[in-house]
């Protein structure tokens, strides 16, 4: 086995990789260089400097595996690697305790305003008066996102004598009870929390997550610490809690926009403790990092799982070929499951019928997981890692499989257990190739998987269609196909439209008022 290393190496992955194989290290490959080294290694680890384009992908017949020594991987190109069955992964979980110290060190900073006491006394005042802090004992930790970082948070909040609340729909009772943590609402996290911690990814859904709407919803004179990404949090919103006195301080170590301009006034607020992303910044991270990318390239070389995947396996080309239809159903299946679930999330049962049961169906149990979970996970959730990762949250998954279907050729149901009740869906294949969800909960549709929809729950009588459609049309919004299911006249009903465009939050708001209408959804399958 060959092994490049692009961007240098701690000592400590370095032996591992040379004990295995010829290991070549090179200190920022450029473009060209890498492109002609390239075709005489099986694999390449890389951090942040060197970048590995479609280009260099292309040419290197013996590569197997890509490595970031990191968590990003920005600076590779996925799609390429995995046309070619490249397996591209990288180091998730090397800086967990870093982050996790981190964000207390920014929270004792904080309540004890260590940053200012030292700069007032390096410039020759003792003003013990001014600096009175405030203890973390008997006061309530919020935790929004109680992944691995947020996990490891919660075991050190505790240690200090904390409360810890936490919301996180995907993490089940008993593990949150493990961890001596309590689960609940988001409003409820946000009023009762003195100080509220952000360990979630940024994405669509996250993006300015602590608004000015979530910052009035704190309790006055609360503390908000963001050790996690910059766009989580609105920071002209951040602002102006601060000037209000409404929020008594915050703890920042990322930024929308990194760095920050000199002038952000963030930056310079007399109550707030910031750093230049440091979470990640230690020498034992870096050795974690080191060590944790040379085991999982050598053990994805050996043909072994590895838990940093980033991208799916390469499958066999006829293997794939009967599972890729499937792959993309139990996707679209999962994505709306987690649009569709009211709440926290404890199990999931698969259950697949006819001729898909034959198949390997593991794959398409992990892209149902992957739908369901994306968004929530600091890294990619993909067919590799998308078990371990509902795993990790508590989930409890359950395959079943039956040859006989009583409709269909072939058919794939879930069924999600939340905490408000049991969601059930189900999916199929039209002609071999096309999805088609064909149950939700108690009601048989035929419905193609569209980028926006909008589910209304409503009564069976005359004029409930035309209602919803003439509201939609007085917000300009195009409806491409209705779909409607019921079991017995005049009583409950389901009808589902797929949209041009999303229904804008107005739009939505007025159905939800309209008579006759029970609840409302709109849904964004991505």
């Amino acid at each position: 086995m060959r092994v490049l290393v692009a961007d240098g190496l701690a000592d400590e992955g370095l032996r591992r990789l040379r004990g295995a194989g010829d290991v070549l290290v090179r200190s920022g490959v450029p473009e060209a260089e890498l492109c002609a080294l390239l075709p005489g290694f099986e694999a390449l680890i890389v951090r942040s400097r060197t970048r590995v384009p479609a280009r260099a992908i292309g040419g290197a017949r013996r590569l197997r595996v890509i490595a970031r020594a990191g968590i990003g991987v920005d600076n590779i190109d996925v799609d390429a690697a995995t046309h070619r069955g490249i397996l591209v992964l990288n180091a998730p979980e090397s800086s967990t305790t870093a982050a996790a110290e981190h964000t207390l060190a920014m929270l004792l900073a904080l309540v004890r305003h260590i940053p200012q006491a030292h700069a007032a006394l390096a410039a020759g005042t003792w003003a013990r008066e001014r600096f009175v802090g405030t203890e973390l004992a008997g006061k309530t930790l919020g935790i929004v996102g109680l992944g691995k970082i947020g996990s490891e948070v919660a075991r050190r909040a505790s240690a200090f004598g904390m409360r810890v609340l936490a919301y996180d729909p995907y993490v089940a009772e008993e593990r949150a009870r493990r961890l001596g943590v309590e689960l609940g609402p988001w409003d409820a996290v946000l009023r009762h929390s003195d100080v509220l911690t952000l360990h979630v990814p940024l994405g669509p859904d996250t993006r300015a997550l602590i608004g000015a709407t979530e910052l009035a919803a704190m309790k006055p004179g609360a503390l908000l610490v963001n050790c996690a990404r910059g766009g989580l949090v609105d920071e002209a919103a951040l602002l102006d809690a601060l000037d209000r006195g409404h929020v008594a301080g915050a703890a920042l170590d990322v930024f929308a926009q990194e760095p920050p301009p000199a002038d952000h006034p963030l930056l310079s607020h007399p109550r707030i403790v910031v750093t230049p992303h440091l979470g990640g910044s230690t020498v034992e991270a870096q050795r974690s990092i080191a060590v944790e990318v040379a085991e999982q390239v050598l053990a994805a070389l050996r043909g072994e799982p590895v838990r940093g995947a980033v991208n799916a396996p390469a499958l066999g080309e006829d293997a794939w070929r009967r599972l890729a239809p499937f792959v993309e159903l139990a996707r679209a299946l999962g994505t709306l499951a987690r649009e569709l679930a009211e709440d926290r999330i404890s199990a999931v049962a698969m259950t697949y019928e006819g001729e898909v049961a034959r198949l390997d169906t593991q794959p398409l149990t992990a892209s149902l997981l992957a739908g369901l979970l994306h968004g929530i996970s600091d890294q990619p959730v993909n067919l590799v890692n998308a078990t371990v990762l509902a795993a990790e949250r508590g989930l409890r998954i359950s395959e079943a499989r039956t040859e006989l279907c009583e409709d269909f050729a072939s058919q794939v149901l879930v069924e999600i257990v939340a905490s408000p009740g049991t969601l059930r869906l189900g999916g199929t294949l039209f002609g071999h190739r096309e999805p088609r969800i064909t149950r939700l909960d108690r009601w048989r549709l035929d419905l193609a998987p569209s980028p926006h929809m909008l589910f209304v729950w409503n009564e069976d009588r005359p004029g409930m269609i035309g209602r919803v459609g003439t509201i939609l049309g007085r917000h300009s919004v195009n409806i491409a196909n209705m779909h409607v299911g019921r079991q017995d006249a005049g009583g409950a009903a389901v009808m589902v439209l797929t949209l041009d465009v999303p229904a804008p939050p107005d739009a939505v708001r007025e159905i939800e008022e309209a008579d006759g209408i029970a609840k409302v959804k709109s849904v964004r399958l991505s």
